[in-house]
Order: structure tokens, then C-alpha cells, then sequence
């Protein structure tokens, strides 16, 4: 398994654009499968999971032309007219294995399998065929409730109030996409915010959606829909980890432009501001119904410990492992609760995290929901896995430039499932190479 050093950084200075917004990607691939005429996506994230979604679309029969990362053209079929193949490989993406059944649920096809690699394999799906299955779907799940699992589209499907018990923009998503071809009004109601992608690209393309403080509805069956022609902002996810080695080291300061504003993605930023980080969000325009803009970022003198949780935990989901982080290097103890979700991402991040700080030389202490990090305003240093997970990996390679000895990360490789530049652009910033 490849292993690449990360040693202390001296300083961060400059600008750039970080990568395409890998969550407004995913969802722009698939309403333009769905809609009626040719849509142009600017800038697409060109990186395995989005391939993925790329290559699921053509399998079913959509024409796909171009380069993700530049620019490419989607051909729909319409809102009924995909024909999907016996088998898609959504490889690691979880977004897609979530999404397509809500697409695939409208379209004539009889027992399509999804399935995925290892990783893949471990995601919880129930939460997404159980509430299908009341709107009259069919869908199958290995033992467990995990991937591969097996939909038949076609059937008549009938709207539905969907109470979630977790916030999850991925499981709304799915069923607001199954909504479409449902006879009447299917809600989706959460107990908190999720990310609001999908009915902000929906209401673009011209479908009936209703956002409430509580969640959003759809009324169908929808004949059609068009999504406009597409620039994809920046992904504040991916800005995360620069943003946390730029606030102790800038040199002036480091900006980090064309980024997606949602204010359902910018918690993390809210609490870097709120441990003391010099943050600066400068809003510019918008984009497919989303706010973007600058990021700033300046030397912070000191960090102070925070608590993380409740409703704002869907806003910085992904983000969470760098708490750990900022949390190591500020004074008291810093604590995440609330976060049970992150036990099936790409790894089980909670555990992940901890192991990961702990061989750096960080105190950690895991719970069922979370974690608490000691700080003591230092990172050693040492040698850690990112265990397939590339939020792990790039908390490794952040934390090894903030850290007293540096660190070798191990299974550095899968940042490429978000970030394939993310070395490259550190360098860009200052970094040695």
C-alpha cells in the first residue's frame, strides 16, 4: 500500500480554485439523464465517484459527450425514458447507490442490481428501500440491508409522507426523485436541515417542488423536466482541509475561490470562526440556484475548544474529522456528539478518527456518537491508514504539515475518489514538494 510523507509546513500563501462540488455533480449527472433535452455541465468533478455517476447514466442510455472536469453534454432521455442495463458498478459512491434507485423506480426495467466495492458494500440501504417499498416500488437488499441490492422500476408508484428519523439530503433526495413518477404528493420530513441540493437543481429544471422548514414535497407524476446548462462551483469540502492548515499557518492570507456558499455547507467554517479561526466568506454570484463565492482565510493567534452537534452536524457532516483536528491544537477539549452517521460513511470515521489522532500522538476519546479531543495545542507526528477513506486520508496529510515530526499516510491513494490534486495544490499554496 502506498505510503506518502507529509512533512511540517512553514507557511501557506496564495490562490486557487479546489475541485468541483462533488455532491451538485452527482445530482446535475443525473437530472440531466433525466431531462428532455441536451444539458451542458461546466466544470464536473472529475474524480472515481462522479465517473461513476457518469458511466451509470450512459448505461442507461443517456449520451454522455466530453470531459468531466471541463465540459461535458448530457443527452437525456427523459423522465421515463432510461433503460437500464441488468448491472450497475457504483464503485465507491455512495450518493449514486442512494440516488439511482429513486430514478431507477420510474423507468421500465425489471431488477437492475447495483452493487459496489468493499466499502460500498457496508452502507446501510434500508433507509432508502423501505420508504420506496411504501410508495409502491420493489426493491431487494442483501442480508443485512447492505448492497448489492436489486430494483424493478415501472410499477405504479403512490406518494407518501416520509417521517425520517435522521436528517439525510441523500435519502430525500432519493425519494423526491421517486416523487416524480408517484401519483400525488410525496413529502419528506426531517428531524433537521439537510443539504438542499436536489430540490434547489429540481426547482431549476422546472419540477413541482415545495421546500419547507421541515423538509420538501413534490407533486407527480411529473411529464417532464430541463435542467438549465451548468457550472459547477467548488466544493467547500474539499476547501475544508486547506482552510485548516491555512488558519495556522497563512502567510497573509489564503483564498480559496468560486466556492459553493450553501449555507447548509458552510457549518464547518462557522465553527472554525467559532474556536477562533480568521475566516472570511465572501459571496459572489450564483449558480444552479446555489450561492457562491471567496473563501479568506488568515493566521489565527489561538484556537479555543468547542462542542459540535444537534442540528448542525448535517451541515459538516464530511467535515468532521477535521474538528478532530483543529480540536488537537486548541486549548481545552473539544467535542462531537450526535454524529452516529459517521459510523457508515466510506469507513467507520468515528473509529477511524480516533485511530488516526491517536497514532499521531493526539488524545482521543471515541464514542458511540462522537468524539472528544484533548487538546494540547501539538501534533506529534507519526504514521497513520487512511483506511480507503479519502476524508481520512486528507485528515492525515493536513495533519502531518500542522504537525512537530510530520506523517506517512498510508492508502494515500483514495483521494481520488474526491480530490485527485489535493498534493498538487498544496504545493500550489507553498508547500514543498
Amino acid at each position: 500500500m502506498p505510503i506518502v510523507r507529509f512533512e511540517p509546513a512553514r507557511r501557506l500563501a496564495g490562490s486557487l480554485r479546489v475541485p468541483a462540488d462533488k455532491s451538485i455533480t452527482h445530482r446535475a449527472l443525473l437530472l440531466a439523464a433525466l431531462s428532455s433535452e441536451p444539458t451542458r455541465i461546466r466544470g464536473a468533478l472529475d474524480a472515481e465517484d462522479t465517473a461513476a455517476t457518469a458511466g451509470a447514466i450512459a448505461a442507461c442510455g443517456a449520451t454522455v459527450t466530453g470531459d468531466l472536469g471541463e465540459e461535458i453534454t448530457v443527452a437525456g432521455r427523459g423522465l421515463h425514458g432510461l433503460r437500464p442495463p441488468p448491472a450497475i458498478d457504483c464503485g465507491n459512491a455512495g450518493t449514486l447507490i442512494r440516488l439511482l434507485p429513486g430514478v431507477l423506480v420510474g423507468q421500465t426495467c425489471d431488477r437492475v442490481v447495483l452493487d459496489g466495492d468493499d466499502s460500498l458494500r457496508r452502507r446501510p440501504m434500508e433507509r432508502v428501500a423501505d420508504p420506496l417499498r411504501a410508495m409502491g416500488a420493489s426493491i431487494w437488499t442483501a442480508p443485512g440491508g447492505t448492497p448489492p441490492l436489486a430494483v424493478s422500476g415501472g410499477e405504479p408508484l403512490v406518494g407518501f409522507t416520509h417521517g425520517l428519523a435522521m436528517a439525510s439530503a441523500q435519502v430525500k433526495s432519493c425519494l423526491l426523485l421517486a416523487g416524480l413518477a408517484a401519483t400525488g404528493v410525496t413529502r419528506v420530513v426531517e428531524p433537521g436541515p439537510s443539504r438542499d441540493h436536489t430540490e434547489r437543481m429540481l426547482e431549476a429544471a422546472g419540477a413541482p417542488i415545495r421546500r419547507h422548514a421541515d423538509g420538501a414535497e413534490v407533486e407527480g407524476p411529473v411529464e417532464r423536466i430541463q435542467l438549465p446548462d451548468v457550472d459547477i462551483p467548488g466544493d467547500p469540502s474539499s476547501a475544508a482541509p486547506l482552510a485548516v492548515v491555512a488558519a495556522l499557518l497563512a502567510d497573509d492570507e489564503v483564498r480559496l475561490t468560486g466556492i459553493n456558499l450553501n449555507p447548509r455547507r458552510t457549518g464547518f467554517f462557522e465553527v472554525m470562526r467559532r474556536m477562533g479561526a480568521d475566516i472570511e466568506l465572501v459571496e459572489a454570484g450564483e449558480v444552479a440556484g446555489e450561492p457562491t463565492g471567496d473563501l479568506i482565510v488568515r493566521r489565527s493567534e489561538r484556537l479555543v475548544a468547542t462542542d459540535v452537534g444537534g442540528e448542525e452536524i448535517p451541515t459538516l457532516i464530511d467535515e468532521l474529522p477535521l474538528v478532530a483536528l483543529l480540536g488537537a491544537l486548541a486549548s481545552g477539549t473539544t467535542r462531537v456528539t450526535g454524529a452516529a452517521e459517521l459510523r457508515v460513511k466510506e469507513s467507520d470515521r468515528i473509529a477511524a478518527v480516533a485511530t488516526t489522532m491517536r497514532s499521531l500522538g493526539v488524545p482521543v476519546d471515541e464514542a458511540p456518537d462522537g468524539f472528544a479531543v484533548r487538546g494540547t495545542g501539538r501534533i506529534p507526528g507519526g504514521r497513520m491508514d487512511a483506511e480507503g477513506d479519502h476524508r481520512i486520508a486528507m485528515l492525515g496529510a493536513a495533519a502531518g504539515l500542522l504537525s512537530e515530526e510530520g506523517a506517512s499516510v498510508g492508502g494515500y491513494e483514495a483521494v481520488s475518489v474526491s480530490y485527485p490534486g489535493f498534493a498538487r495544490d498544496l504545493v500550489a499554496l507553498g508547500v514543498e514538494a
